[in-house]
């Protein structure tokens, strides 16, 4: 089972996936240390976590920040570290007036938007070989990441999985975009196929 939001701490993918901002880009924005992750260890692995506050600068970079001079940007991330109730900053003397009420909105529908994905998630080694799949069914939520990927609507998808709904579709890929299939990529044989009609009764069997 995917680990859940860990106390408000977040790894880069989930951020990439909150604030929209390409997972290379909050990769160097902790390579550059204009934000300091803080290091969690889960058995062998050691996670890098972001806070709140981290993901809130991440939303300003993805909102055009990342623009301006590595400076500029350091001295905006570092007063959100400071204050991270801030709503707004000023600039090079008053001259760039920097504001977070609406990026901290946008963080905040993005949380909930990624706490509804995994609250619609589960696995188990027993269904589908533990690939992640919606709840009381057999589907992969990575099938249908792939199937929009490749151009389904969500319309489309929904008359070939009725057992789904519109928001669980649209989810879909900012589930996979969170939590990444590490290793080795799983044999995937659904993913070049196309959405086909499938009863509740089947798909909802074990």
């Amino acid at each position: 089972m995917t680990s859940g939001l860990q106390n408000s701490a977040y790894t880069p993918a989930q951020v990439s996936a909150v604030t929209g901002l390409g997972l290379s880009a909050v990769q160097k924005a902790i390579e550059y240390k204009l934000i300091r992750p803080r290091r969690v260890r889960e058995g062998r692995v050691v996670r890098r976590m972001l806070s709140k506050s981290q993901v809130l600068y991440l939303q300003m970079e993805a909102r055009g920040l990342k623009s301006l001079p590595l400076a500029t940007r350091r001295e905006v991330a570092q007063a959100v570290e400071r204050n991270p109730g801030i709503d707004a900053m000023t600039l090079s003397e008053g001259v760039i007036l920097i504001q977070f009420k609406s990026a901290r909105k946008e963080v905040d529908a993005g949380i909930r938007r990624l706490t509804e994905a995994m609250r619609m998630v589960e696995s188990d080694p027993e269904i589908m070989r533990g690939a992640p799949v919606y709840k009381g069914t057999r589907i992969p939520v990575q099938s249908i990441a792939d199937m929009l990927s490749h151009g389904a609507t969500a319309g489309e998808i929904l008359e070939g999985y009725p057992a789904l709904t519109r928001e669980k579709v649209e989810l879909a890929s900012m589930y996979v975009k969170a939590f990444p299939l590490r290793g080795r990529p799983a044999l995937r044989p659904w993913a070049r196929r196309g959405p086909r009609r499938m009863s509740e009764q089947r798909l909802a069997s074990r």
